[in-house]
């Protein structure tokens, strides 16, 4: 039987979700007769214009491939500087600090983990576990340099993401969306049109009073899900329970002479602080939990702990963590914040963005919207947002703080993957991963070890290892690091060297 492809689309909401959708799209079916068209509501407060500073994960650079873009123009367009990992502050105790740093740790020797060998040592004093990471090394002394396409090389194992101005970012995908050919349409949704026979949505009317119809709609909207939940009354699963913050206040300040190439996240008494360095000033925010803190006292907690002027007047948002209850629901399917939201502790918001078009791109359907599509993308997406979750909830879990936030978040009951997850690593330092993870087993150990959290016993592989020469093999690899780390040049010298320096106006580099 032939297939009755998609011949119109439209995106309700810009932003990177919305931009993003629309530049994939362009990019990977641009081939077919498809009209793609994004209602853009310049003017009107999101999600995304809240989070103006972002960080990102490596693999953004994933999806930048995809669609052909040169790093070095993007990063020169969005004010773009290098993540290196995240530097933990009080996470577990007042006074403590360690980083979760991009890519692996250390290596695996003789087919045992690594961090099995590194609590081995560790009983003889062995230096911190972050320490084998050529990120963290490089972060915490403020380094950067491009990775070595020589294996042999340290500086193959270098991992980096972003950190970036959203609107920039936002304003030069849809550049490239626009030059490959989709529609940009001022204006808000003021309703949404059903079928009567199937409820599908039939179309959107603007504001305007114009009507525009479409055979698949795509909900960029922010947590309203205007789209989504407003007409298809979809639900939200709250996971509140499990992570209560639910404010934000964020105000950029001036920038610091020194450019590290980390984000910055710093406990405190009702939740925690960001910080995000951009080429040209600072994101600073507080996420907290508005039972324990008022929004006054944490604005002013903010704006005490800047390093520089604050830039602007600070903004405010209300949110529960939590996701639809489907993301493809009928003919619409629902992108970033209009698909859930989770706090952004470790950068993930672009990350569950490119993934859920990604897996749209994968399981595009045709007009007859075969419901095993909608079905398939949905469990997929369900899965990876409750991985993302319970590594947060961990975070939380861990820390030996003793406000009420952290005591509530302790003594809550687990997901049961993650509470099967901290069983595992509490007997033998075991690291299980399911299904449609976002962070791998270095990720899940760096939060682990970095909160002080550690295995009763060895794993037993580590029963016949020599320890001296393990300790000996560790120091090599310690130094090299180090050493590698040392040669660097600062993270600001190679954004110069690399010509990457934004230029006044933040942009205007053509895709």
């Amino acid at each position: 039987m032939p297939s009755d492809p998609i011949r119109n689309v439209v995106i309700v909401g810009g932003g990177i979700a919305g931009w993003m959708s629309a530049a994939a799209l362009a990019r990977a079916l641009g081939a077919q007769p498809m009209s793609i068209r994004v209602i853009d509501p310049t003017g009107v407060a999101a999600e995304a214009d809240f989070f103006a500073e972002q960080g990102s994960l490596p693999a953004l650079r994933a999806i930048h491939r995809i669609l052909a873009i040169d790093e070095r123009q993007f990063m020169r367009a969005t004010q773009a500087t290098f993540r290196l990992g995240t530097e933990f502050s009080d996470w577990s105790a007042a006074g403590q600090r360690w980083i979760h740093p991009c890519g692996e740790v250390g290596a695996t020797l003789e087919t045992i983990p690594f961090h099995h060998l590194w609590l081995l040592a560790r009983q003889q004093g062995e230096a911190g576990f972050d320490e084998f990471s050529l990120a963290a090394q490089a972060a915490r002394r403020g380094k950067f340099a491009s990775p070595s396409a020589d294996p042999r090389s340290v500086l193959s194992t270098l991992a980096y993401a972003f950190h970036f101005d959203a609107a920039l970012y936002a304003r030069y995908l849809r550049r490239y969306a626009e030059e490959r050919g989709v529609v940009r349409t001022e204006g808000v949704v003021k309703e949404v049109k059903l079928r009567g026979e199937d409820g599908f949505i039939e179309a959107v009317v603007l504001e305007s009073g114009e009507r525009l119809e479409g055979d698949l709609f795509i909900d960029c909207s922010g947590s309203a899900g205007v789209l989504i939940e407003e007409a298809l009354g979809t639900g939200y699963e709250d996971w509140s329970a499990w992570l209560p913050c639910d404010r934000a206040v964020a105000v950029p300040s001036a920038s610091a002479a020194e450019l590290i190439p980390c984000t910055r996240s710093s406990a405190r008494s009702a939740g925690w602080q960001w910080r995000i360095p951009l080429q040209q000033r600072i994101g600073n925010g507080y996420v907290y939990c508005s039972r324990y803190l008022g929004e006054d006292e944490a604005t002013s907690t903010l704006l005490g702990s800047l390093e520089g002027a604050a830039l602007a007047s600070p903004r405010q948002l209300h949110f529960t963590t939590g996701r639809r209850k489907k993301f493809w629901n009928r003919n619409c399917v629902a992108i970033g914040a209009a698909a859930g939201f989770l706090e952004p502790l470790e950068s993930t918001s672009s990350h569950s963005i490119q993934s859920g078009i990604v897996k749209l791109l994968a399981l595009f359907p045709d007009r007859s919207f075969d419901p095993a599509e909608a079905a398939e993308y949905n469990r997929l997406m369900s899965n990876e947002y409750a991985r993302i979750r319970d590594f947060l909830v961990l975070h939380y879990r861990l820390s030996t703080r003793a406000e009420p936030l952290w005591c509530e978040c302790r003594e809550a009951s687990l997901p049961p993957l993650l509470e099967r997850k901290i069983e595992l690593f509490s007997s033998r330092g075991r690291v299980v991963l399911y299904d449609d993870e976002t962070f791998g087993e270095s990720s899940w150990v760096s939060v682990f070890l970095g909160q002080r959290f550690w295995p009763k016993r060895s794993d037993p592989r580590v029963a016949t290892v020599d320890l001296a020469v393990t300790r000996e093999r560790l120091g090599r690899m310690r130094a090299t690091i180090r050493d590698a780390a040392a040669a660097m040049p600062s993270h600001r010298a190679s954004i110069a060297q690399l010509g990457i320096a934004a230029n006044d106006l933040g942009g205007g580099d053509h895709v």
